[in-house]
């Protein structure tokens, strides 16, 4: 699965800087992934939180429409600045990325209501409940967020697990099950994506 989408040079690079300083980026099939739901639904505005030193921004991008923007929040300049990197050497416009160094909980609160078609999220595990929060507000009809490691090397389904991580991510599991505005789906690819529809 990993392998049915090989990685071009530009993405492996990237991936090959993120795992150098420790920020795994998501996996090749996680990154299809996101480029598949962003080119189904035609996004156009989309906020990743995280930028997995350009690796996700890139799958991302490469399905947004042409003149699409992607503001990409992480707290480590030095991520933002190898996600730069990675998106000149994919030929990537920097008018196509606003990039904002913060945490992400004191920067989500500042985007628009509804303005958003996808939100994708990988940063800071036990603050994905306050991230789903966030996107509900943060997206349209129609939209779609998603997280990964959302198996969380398989500990999510370990009922001895008990970190707060991995509490976390249930959380989130249960909150999106149990929304009545969300269609959700959970993918079995890289760690796991997590993803759901927000249909009002």
């Amino acid at each position: 699965m990993e392998e049915f989408l090989p990685e071009d040079e530009p993405l492996v690079a990237a991936r090959r800087r993120g795992e150098e300083i420790g920020a795994t980026p998501i996996s090749p099939a996680g990154g299809a992934a996101l480029r598949f739901v962003a080119t189904l639904i035609g996004a156009r505005t989309v906020v990743e939180v995280g930028s997995g030193c350009g690796v996700s921004g890139v799958w991302l991008l490469r399905g947004m429409a042409k003149d699409a923007v992607l503001t990409s929040v992480d707290v480590e300049p030095e991520h933002q600045r190898l996600a730069k990197l990675a998106y000149r050497e994919a030929g990537l416009g920097s008018s196509r990325t606003r990039m904002i160094i913060g945490r992400a909980l004191e920067v989500l609160p500042r985007l628009t209501d509804g303005a958003y078609d996808m939100v994708f999220c990988d940063a800071v595990k036990q603050e994905y409940p306050e991230y789903l929060t966030a996107a509900l507000r943060l997206l349209r009809p129609g939209g779609v967020v998603a997280f990964d490691n959302a198996l969380w090397e398989n500990q999510v389904a370990d009922p001895s697990r008990r970190d707060p991580e991995t509490e976390a991510i249930r959380e989130v599991h249960r909150s999106i099950r149990e929304d009545e505005r969300l269609v959700p789906l959970l993918i079995p690819v890289g760690d796991g994506l997590l993803c759901a529809v927000k249909t009002d």
